[in-house]
C-alpha cells in the first residue's frame, strides 16, 4: 500500500478505492468538526474540501448553512462520495487541488489528513495554493497528522516542519489530540484538531 513515489497520482487512489481498502476512512464526520460548525465557523460562507475522498463531511456543512465544493482527483473516489451522498453528491466534483480552476476565494478550507497523503516535497505547494484559495482572515480546518511513519504514506507532520509550513501566512488558533475513539489504527492515535487562521499580511 505504501509507495511514496505514487501517492499524488490519482490512480494510486483510485485502485484502493476500487478495491474498497480504506483504512483512512473514518465512516463519518469527527466530532470535532460537528463542534466547531456550531462554536466557532460562524457566519456560514464558503468552503472547500481537498481530497475529500467518501465525502461525509458535506452533509454537516450544507446542514449548517455552507456553500460547499468538495473535490477529489481520483474517479472512484467521487463515484463513492457521490453515492453515499445522494442528492448532495453534485457537491463532489473531480478535480486537482494543484491544478484545476477552483472558484475562491474562500472562507474555510476542510481537510481531514489531505496533507499528509501527498509526499513531503509538495508540501509548500500545498502551503502556497492554500494561501492563494483562502480570504485573508479565512481559516484552514481540520485533521492533521503528527507523529512518525517508518513507511509512509500516511507522511505525518512535525511541529517544526508545520510551523515551516504555515508560521509565516497563518496563526494556529486551535491545537489539540483527536477525541477518544475518532482516531484510526493507520494514524496510530497521532492526530490533531488544528485550526490555522490566514493573517492579512504574512509575517516577516
Amino acid at each position: 500500500m505504501k509507495n511514496r513515489k505514487e501517492s499524488d497520482h490519482p490512480d494510486f487512489w483510485e485502485e484502493r478505492y476500487r478495491a474498497e481498502r480504506l483504512p483512512w476512512d473514518l465512516g463519518a464526520e469527527p466530532v470535532e468538526l460537528a463542534s466547531a460548525l456550531v462554536s466557532e465557523f460562524r457566519p456560514a460562507g464558503r468552503v472547500l474540501i481537498p481530497g475529500c475522498g467518501s465525502g461525509y463531511e458535506v452533509r454537516s456543512f450544507v446542514a449548517a448553512g455552507w456553500e460547499v465544493c468538495a473535490i477529489d482527483f481520483a474517479p472512484a473516489a467521487v463515484a463513492r462520495a457521490q453515492r453515499i451522498l445522494g442528492p448532495l453528491g453534485d457537491r463532489v466534483q473531480q478535480a486537482d487541488f494543484f491544478t484545476s480552476e477552483l472558484s475562491g476565494p474562500f472562507d474555510l478550507v476542510y481537510e481531514r489528513t489531505f496533507l499528509c497523503s501527498l509526499p513531503p516535497e509538495r508540501w509548500p505547494h500545498y502551503a502556497a495554493r492554500m494561501t492563494s484559495l483562502l480570504r485573508p482572515g479565512g481559516w484552514l480546518a481540520g485533521v492533521f497528522f503528527y507523529g512518525t511513519d517508518p513507511e509512509p504514506p500516511p507522511h505525518p507532520l512535525s511541529p517544526e516542519t508545520a510551523h515551516r509550513l504555515f508560521g509565516s501566512h497563518f496563526r494556529l488558533h486551535v491545537d489539540r489530540p483527536v477525541s477518544a475513539g475518532q482516531s484510526l489504527p493507520i494514524y496510530g492515535g497521532a492526530e490533531r484538531w488544528q485550526i490555522w487562521q490566514l493573517l492579512p499580511d504574512p509575517v516577516p
